[in-house]
Protein backbone atom coordinates (compact mmCIF):
# COMPACT_ATOMS: atom_id res chain seq x y z
CA UNK A 1 0.00 0.00 0.00
CA UNK A 2 1.49 3.71 -0.79
CA UNK A 3 0.53 6.12 1.85
CA UNK A 4 0.28 9.37 1.73
CA UNK A 5 1.60 11.39 4.88
CA UNK A 6 -0.25 14.43 6.24
CA UNK A 7 1.01 17.83 5.70
CA UNK A 8 3.78 18.92 8.66
CA UNK A 9 2.24 20.12 11.86
CA UNK A 10 5.49 22.25 12.78
CA UNK A 11 6.44 23.10 16.63
CA UNK A 12 9.34 25.47 17.21
CA UNK A 13 11.91 23.35 19.54
CA UNK A 14 12.88 24.21 23.54
CA UNK A 15 16.16 25.98 23.58
CA UNK A 16 18.42 23.12 24.07
CA UNK A 17 16.72 21.19 21.34
CA UNK A 18 17.07 23.87 19.41
CA UNK A 19 20.98 23.46 19.89
CA UNK A 20 20.68 20.11 18.07
CA UNK A 21 22.16 20.17 14.42
CA UNK A 22 20.58 18.62 11.75
CA UNK A 23 21.45 16.26 8.87
CA UNK A 24 18.64 16.53 6.63
CA UNK A 25 18.94 13.18 4.13
CA UNK A 26 16.18 14.19 2.09
CA UNK A 27 16.66 17.21 -0.02
CA UNK A 28 15.62 18.50 -3.79
CA UNK A 29 16.78 21.06 -5.78
CA UNK A 30 14.80 20.56 -9.08
CA UNK A 31 14.90 22.56 -12.19
CA UNK A 32 11.67 24.77 -11.20
CA UNK A 33 13.21 25.66 -7.53
CA UNK A 34 15.87 27.48 -9.69
CA UNK A 35 14.69 30.50 -10.01
CA UNK A 36 11.64 30.92 -6.97
CA UNK A 37 14.93 30.32 -4.51
CA UNK A 38 18.14 31.08 -6.38
CA UNK A 39 21.70 29.36 -5.32
CA UNK A 40 22.54 31.94 -2.45
CA UNK A 41 19.54 32.27 -1.01
CA UNK A 42 18.75 28.19 -0.81
CA UNK A 43 22.70 27.62 0.56
CA UNK A 44 21.20 30.86 3.40
CA UNK A 45 18.31 28.57 4.13
CA UNK A 46 19.95 25.31 4.93
CA UNK A 47 22.47 27.40 7.17
CA UNK A 48 20.21 29.20 8.98
CA UNK A 49 18.40 26.14 9.74
CA UNK A 50 21.30 24.56 11.52
CA UNK A 51 21.85 21.93 8.97
CA UNK A 52 25.54 20.14 9.60
CA UNK A 53 25.12 19.04 5.64
CA UNK A 54 22.16 17.95 3.46
CA UNK A 55 21.84 15.06 0.76
CA UNK A 56 20.27 16.55 -1.88
CA UNK A 57 19.56 15.81 -5.41
CA UNK A 58 17.65 17.55 -8.65
CA UNK A 59 15.32 16.39 -11.27
CA UNK A 60 17.89 17.27 -13.86
CA UNK A 61 20.71 17.39 -11.60
CA UNK A 62 22.17 20.60 -12.32
CA UNK A 63 20.47 22.39 -9.52
CA UNK A 64 22.45 20.54 -6.64
CA UNK A 65 25.54 21.15 -8.54
CA UNK A 66 25.25 24.59 -8.64
CA UNK A 67 24.69 24.07 -4.78
CA UNK A 68 27.49 21.61 -4.46
CA UNK A 69 29.97 24.10 -5.87
CA UNK A 70 28.49 26.91 -3.76
CA UNK A 71 28.93 25.10 -0.59
CA UNK A 72 30.98 21.93 -1.07
CA UNK A 73 31.42 21.82 3.27
CA UNK A 74 27.44 21.39 3.23
CA UNK A 75 25.93 19.75 0.45
CA UNK A 76 26.31 16.24 -0.18
CA UNK A 77 24.70 15.69 -4.03
CA UNK A 78 23.20 12.09 -5.19
CA UNK A 79 22.31 11.18 -8.58
CA UNK A 80 18.67 11.05 -9.46
CA UNK A 81 17.57 9.04 -12.87
CA UNK A 82 14.97 11.84 -14.01
CA UNK A 83 15.93 14.70 -16.16
CA UNK A 84 12.38 16.03 -15.37
CA UNK A 85 9.53 15.65 -12.98
CA UNK A 86 7.80 13.57 -16.00
CA UNK A 87 10.16 10.76 -15.78
CA UNK A 88 9.16 10.08 -12.16
CA UNK A 89 6.84 7.30 -13.65
CA UNK A 90 8.57 6.18 -16.84
CA UNK A 91 11.96 5.86 -15.95
CA UNK A 92 12.03 2.16 -15.15
CA UNK A 93 11.04 1.48 -18.56
CA UNK A 94 13.13 4.45 -20.49
CA UNK A 95 16.74 2.88 -21.86
CA UNK A 96 18.09 6.47 -22.14
CA UNK A 97 17.98 6.60 -18.67
CA UNK A 98 21.24 4.70 -18.43
CA UNK A 99 23.62 6.42 -20.66
CA UNK A 100 22.73 9.14 -18.95
CA UNK A 101 23.31 8.01 -15.72
CA UNK A 102 26.80 6.79 -16.74
CA UNK A 103 27.69 10.53 -18.46
CA UNK A 104 26.76 12.46 -15.05
CA UNK A 105 28.99 9.49 -13.32
CA UNK A 106 31.56 10.21 -15.56
CA UNK A 107 31.71 14.07 -14.58
CA UNK A 108 30.77 14.51 -11.22
CA UNK A 109 31.07 12.62 -7.98
CA UNK A 110 28.31 11.15 -5.80
CA UNK A 111 27.17 9.68 -2.62
CA UNK A 112 24.08 8.06 -3.87
CA UNK A 113 21.63 7.21 -6.66
CA UNK A 114 18.62 8.68 -6.03
CA UNK A 115 16.28 9.38 -4.78
CA UNK A 116 13.94 6.86 -7.37
CA UNK A 117 9.91 5.55 -7.33
CA UNK A 118 10.59 2.07 -7.67
CA UNK A 119 7.73 -0.34 -6.83
CA UNK A 120 7.38 -4.16 -6.51
CA UNK A 121 8.30 -6.53 -9.77
CA UNK A 122 9.29 -2.97 -11.47
CA UNK A 123 12.80 -2.81 -9.66
CA UNK A 124 13.44 -6.45 -11.71
CA UNK A 125 13.38 -4.45 -15.27
CA UNK A 126 16.31 -3.74 -17.23
CA UNK A 127 16.93 -0.32 -16.34
CA UNK A 128 16.42 -0.68 -13.12
CA UNK A 129 18.74 -3.65 -12.76
CA UNK A 130 21.69 -1.72 -14.65
CA UNK A 131 21.53 1.47 -12.30
CA UNK A 132 21.89 -1.10 -9.57
CA UNK A 133 25.29 -2.08 -11.28
CA UNK A 134 26.15 1.30 -11.80
CA UNK A 135 26.11 1.86 -8.30
CA UNK A 136 27.31 -1.00 -7.60
CA UNK A 137 30.28 -0.51 -9.84
CA UNK A 138 30.83 3.36 -8.08
CA UNK A 139 30.14 2.32 -4.78
CA UNK A 140 27.01 4.26 -4.37
CA UNK A 141 24.22 4.28 -2.08
CA UNK A 142 20.75 3.44 -3.16
CA UNK A 143 18.35 6.44 -2.20
CA UNK A 144 14.66 4.10 -2.82
CA UNK A 145 11.36 5.83 -2.54
CA UNK A 146 10.16 2.05 -2.40
CA UNK A 147 7.91 -0.29 -1.04
CA UNK A 148 8.92 -3.68 0.69
CA UNK A 149 8.89 -5.68 -2.26
CA UNK A 150 10.79 -3.35 -4.15
CA UNK A 151 13.31 -3.13 -1.18
CA UNK A 152 13.84 -6.93 -1.05
CA UNK A 153 13.93 -7.02 -5.02
CA UNK A 154 17.30 -4.94 -4.70
CA UNK A 155 19.28 -6.89 -2.10
CA UNK A 156 18.37 -9.60 -4.03
CA UNK A 157 19.74 -8.45 -6.95
CA UNK A 158 22.83 -6.77 -4.89
CA UNK A 159 23.15 -8.17 -1.21
CA UNK A 160 25.80 -6.03 -0.34
CA UNK A 161 24.20 -2.55 -1.73
CA UNK A 162 23.43 0.07 1.24
CA UNK A 163 20.22 1.18 0.70
CA UNK A 164 18.76 4.80 2.04
CA UNK A 165 15.21 3.62 2.81
CA UNK A 166 13.02 7.22 1.52
CA UNK A 167 10.45 7.82 4.13
CA UNK A 168 10.64 4.52 5.46
CA UNK A 169 8.65 2.89 2.80
CA UNK A 170 5.45 5.06 4.50
CA UNK A 171 5.49 2.10 6.09
CA UNK A 172 4.04 1.38 10.00
CA UNK A 173 7.31 1.31 12.74
CA UNK A 174 6.52 -2.75 13.49
CA UNK A 175 6.78 -3.11 9.64
CA UNK A 176 10.13 -1.15 9.38
CA UNK A 177 11.54 -2.56 12.51
CA UNK A 178 11.47 -6.03 10.86
CA UNK A 179 13.32 -5.08 7.74
CA UNK A 180 15.63 -3.59 9.31
CA UNK A 181 16.73 -6.27 11.34
CA UNK A 182 16.30 -8.37 8.51
CA UNK A 183 18.59 -6.20 6.14
CA UNK A 184 22.17 -4.67 7.99
CA UNK A 185 22.47 -2.76 4.95
CA UNK A 186 19.53 -0.99 5.33
CA UNK A 187 18.40 2.58 6.53
CA UNK A 188 15.66 4.98 7.25
CA UNK A 189 14.79 8.37 6.20
CA UNK A 190 12.00 10.00 8.18
CA UNK A 191 11.13 12.98 5.04
CA UNK A 192 7.49 13.60 4.63
CA UNK A 193 6.39 11.58 7.95
CA UNK A 194 4.60 13.07 10.90
CA UNK A 195 3.25 10.10 12.50
CA UNK A 196 6.18 9.57 14.47
CA UNK A 197 6.58 12.58 16.60
CA UNK A 198 3.32 15.06 17.65
CA UNK A 199 3.35 17.94 19.75
CA UNK A 200 6.69 17.61 20.84
CA UNK A 201 6.90 13.93 22.00
CA UNK A 202 7.49 10.58 20.16
CA UNK A 203 4.74 7.67 19.19
CA UNK A 204 5.11 5.13 21.37
CA UNK A 205 5.66 2.11 18.53
CA UNK A 206 7.95 4.67 17.03
CA UNK A 207 9.87 5.24 20.15
CA UNK A 208 10.08 1.41 20.49
CA UNK A 209 11.54 1.26 16.84
CA UNK A 210 13.90 3.96 17.35
CA UNK A 211 15.28 3.18 20.61
CA UNK A 212 16.10 -0.81 18.72
CA UNK A 213 17.87 1.10 16.08
CA UNK A 214 19.22 4.30 17.15
CA UNK A 215 21.46 4.24 14.57
CA UNK A 216 19.46 3.56 11.49
CA UNK A 217 17.46 6.55 11.28
CA UNK A 218 18.21 10.35 9.45
CA UNK A 219 15.15 13.46 9.37
CA UNK A 220 14.72 14.76 6.15
CA UNK A 221 12.74 17.66 4.50
CA UNK A 222 11.68 16.52 0.90
CA UNK A 223 11.55 19.66 -0.79
CA UNK A 224 10.20 18.49 -3.91
CA UNK A 225 8.25 21.02 -4.29
CA UNK A 226 10.17 24.84 -4.74
CA UNK A 227 7.43 26.06 -1.98
CA UNK A 228 9.21 23.00 0.46
CA UNK A 229 12.30 25.12 0.16
CA UNK A 230 10.38 27.46 2.97
CA UNK A 231 9.71 25.10 5.46
CA UNK A 232 13.45 23.64 6.10
CA UNK A 233 14.23 26.11 8.75
CA UNK A 234 10.38 24.94 10.39
CA UNK A 235 11.35 21.31 9.89
CA UNK A 236 13.88 21.35 11.70
CA UNK A 237 12.46 23.14 14.59
CA UNK A 238 9.49 20.50 14.41
CA UNK A 239 12.44 18.07 14.04
CA UNK A 240 14.06 19.12 17.37
CA UNK A 241 11.10 18.95 19.24
CA UNK A 242 10.60 15.62 19.16
CA UNK A 243 13.70 14.37 19.14
CA UNK A 244 14.18 16.21 22.59
CA UNK A 245 11.30 13.74 24.02
CA UNK A 246 14.44 10.77 23.22
CA UNK A 247 17.57 9.99 25.04
CA UNK A 248 20.02 12.81 24.24
CA UNK A 249 22.77 9.95 22.28
CA UNK A 250 19.76 8.67 20.51
CA UNK A 251 18.14 11.96 19.44
CA UNK A 252 21.64 13.06 18.40
CA UNK A 253 22.10 9.99 16.22
CA UNK A 254 19.29 10.59 14.60
CA UNK A 255 19.44 14.24 14.08
CA UNK A 256 22.51 14.23 12.19
CA UNK A 257 25.14 11.81 13.82
CA UNK A 258 23.93 8.65 11.72
CA UNK A 259 24.04 10.99 8.47
CA UNK A 260 27.56 12.05 9.36
CA UNK A 261 28.56 8.49 9.84
CA UNK A 262 27.04 6.95 6.80
CA UNK A 263 28.14 9.53 4.05
CA UNK A 264 31.99 10.10 5.89
CA UNK A 265 33.67 8.37 2.93
CA UNK A 266 31.98 10.73 0.57
CA UNK A 267 34.86 12.51 -0.34
CA UNK A 268 34.48 16.71 -2.26
CA UNK A 269 35.79 17.11 -5.35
Amino acid sequence: MRLIALPFLFLVGTANSQQLPIFDAHLHYSHDAWELVPVPQAIEILRKAGLKRALISSSGDEGQQRLYAAAPDLVIPELRPYRNRSEVGTWVRDSSVIPYLESRLSKYTYAGIGEFHLYGADADLPVPRRMVELAKKHELFLHAHSDIDAVERLFKQWPQARILWAHSGFDSPDRVAAMLRKHKNLWCDLAFRTDHGSGGKVDPAWRKTFLEFPDRFMVGTDSYTPERWHYIGEHANWSRAWLSDLPRDVAERIAWKNGEALFSSFQSR
